[in-house]
């Protein structure tokens, strides 16, 4: 393995630790927690935000002109995520020369050097011990999707680490109102956005999920809750992830890839009967302030239909390529029917 002719992590332990949740249910608050008293435990810890990882600009909302200009920031979001696991891949491999990976425009330089800095050079431990403390990143971001998480599943598998999930379950008002609370608070409708894409850790349904806790933090955390994070953290240091996958994990995974198959499949296909609403809307001479709330309520409806499209598709067995076609086509059947109608609504409303 490349990270055990580095020197690297292959011969010390170490443990990626997903902190998944709505905006401000309390992950970078538990993160540092954790952090604080990880020394203790003979870790070397640091917390990957993603917040303070990915370039504000990648955070920007802007007016979403059309359905192509959606999907290009969805692409880019997700170019930017995946910069973080890179950086996080080669340290793992050559811990003294990843700052070459974080000078990308995708990840913040100077927040990532501060990232690693607690692993290269661990005030709290004795330095004799520091090179063989096992390794701790605690991964602080939303986490909404099991793709998201099923990336860190993966890197975690590929170098032979421990990997858990921290699900942070806290109800929409508290979060709504801590939000408010901060310096700079994220728009309310981006909260309530997540509401809707956010799918918890279900081992049940994804066997690599086995090794997650649920915390309620509607309130503040207690004592109890902190060790349950450290004792979930010590049982994934102490057993490890093998690179051989087993049947049932591969299961999870074809599904998955099914699901966000079709998924693209249907998504692509919806977009165009949006378009082919537009342009009817505009052939009836509706009002720009229509045109406006007709394009608002049919990208509401596609996002809220291929979320619940996603979340049927993942509780069910993998399709091959032909009923691949058949599903994407009763599904976009359902969403040209709800089409129809928002689009007859407001033609009426304009008259």
């Amino acid at each position: 393995m490349a990270a055990e002719e580095a020197g690297g992590v292959g011969r010390t332990p170490a443990c990626l630790c997903v902190f998944c949740g709505l905006p401000a249910a309390g992950k970078s608050t538990l993160a540092r927690r954790v952090l604080s008293t990880a020394a203790q435990h003979g870790w070397r810890a640091s917390v990957v935000s993603y917040d303070d990882l990915i370039p504000e600009h990648a955070f920007q909302t802007r007016v979403v002109k059309d359905c192509v200009e959606l999907q290009e920031k969805h692409t880019e979001w997700k170019l930017h995520r995946q910069a973080v696991l890179r950086c996080i891949e080669q340290f793992l491999e050559k811990p003294q020369v990843l700052a070459e990976l974080a000078s990308s425009r995708q990840i913040n330089r100077a927040a990532w050097e501060q990232c690693i800095l607690p692993l290269l050079q661990p005030e709290a431990l004795d330095r004799s011990q520091a090179d063989r403390a096992p390794l701790l990143f605690l991964l602080d971001d939303n986490f909404y999707y099991p793709s998201m998480r099923y990336e860190v599943y993966q890197l975690a598998r590929k170098y032979s680490l421990g990997f858990c999930q921290v699900y942070l379950q806290c109800d929409l008002e508290s979060c709504i109102s801590r939000n408010q609370s901060r310096s700079e608070p994220i728009p309310t409708e981006v909260v309530l956005e997540m509401v809707k894409r956010l799918e918890s850790p279900n081992p049940q349904k994804n066997s690599w999920e086995t090794n997650s806790i649920s915390l309620n933090t509607t309130d503040d955390f207690s004592e109890c809750d902190i060790q349950r994070v450290k004792e979930l953290i010590s049982s994934a240091l102490s057993n490890p992830l093998c690179p051989t996958e087993d049947n049932t994990e591969k299961k999870d995974a074809d599904r998955l890839k099914c699901a966000s198959s079709v998924v693209h499949q249907t998504d692509q296909a919806c977009r165009r009967h949006i378009s082919e609403a537009m342009k009817t809307a505009r052939e009836n001479q509706v009002s720009p302030e229509h045109m406006r709330s007709l394009a608002a309520q049919l990208n509401e409806s596609k996002a809220e239909f291929l979320h619940n499209l996603r979340r049927q598709l993942l509780q069910e067995a993998s399709f091959t390529q032909e009923e691949d076609i058949n599903v994407v086509k009763r599904a976009v059947d359902v969403f040209d029917h709800e089409k129809k109608e928002i689009l007859l609504r407001i033609i009426n409303a304009n008259k």
